[in-house]
């Protein structure tokens, strides 16, 4: 779990200290988890903002709450707070929150993960997506695209070299990534494939 420096607890506990509300603690979660775009939210929090499921880490004063979804992602980072000569700066090193191979769970939730962290913001600039259909008895994972790549020319390039690269990346153990979609079928491609 996420280690909070001495210097970070001290400057957290200062600033509950002057605060007019009596805070539980402060909360943290992980925004955009497990894609590039991905960064971590600290925040005041109350007894009412809690969901119940969040993971406490009892520090000197205060409560650090980890929301329970954005957990894996801390594992093996630090809070810290560092005295500069403008006044501070808190940093979070946090080595698994931009991904890295796929969190614990099923293989099908593993794949899912990375096709919603991952491969679908990628597509979601050429108006594509691609879904889960089923995981194979013996580790294939079948897709189906839509929007701007369901028909695209451009969709075997984007399945073999993209897609099935980062998934095997991710998850080693799959043994197949399989289209099930008919691409004839497709209305409005992002690019028309050639007659």
């Amino acid at each position: 779990m996420i280690q909070i420096t001495p210097s970070a607890q001290s400057y957290f506990r200062r600033l509950l200290e002057q605060q007019d509300v009596a805070y539980a603690g402060i909360r943290l979660s992980a925004l955009r988890a497990g894609t590039p775009s991905a960064d971590a939210r600290l925040e005041f929090c109350e007894a009412t903002d809690l969901d119940g499921d969040e993971w406490a880490i009892e520090c000197e004063g205060f409560t650090l709450y980890v929301d329970a979804a954005s957990v894996p992602y801390f594992d093996d980072g630090e809070i810290d707070f560092q005295t500069t000569v403008g006044g501070g700066q808190v940093s979070i090193r946090a080595p698994r929150i931009k991904g890295g191979p796929a969190g614990e769970g099923s293989l099908a939730s593993r794949v899912q993960q990375v096709l919603d962290g991952e491969i679908n913001p990628q597509l979601a600039a050429h108006g594509g997506r691609v879904s889960l259909e089923e995981v194979t008895a013996e580790g294939g994972v079948v897709l189906r695209f839509g929007g701007g790549c369901h028909g695209c020319g451009m969709v075997d390039v984007t399945l073999r070299q993209g897609i099935e690269t980062t998934l095997r990346q991710r998850i080693p153990e799959i043994t197949a990534v399989i289209d099930a979609t008919d691409h004839a079928s497709g209305r409005n491609p992002y690019y028309q494939r050639q007659a």
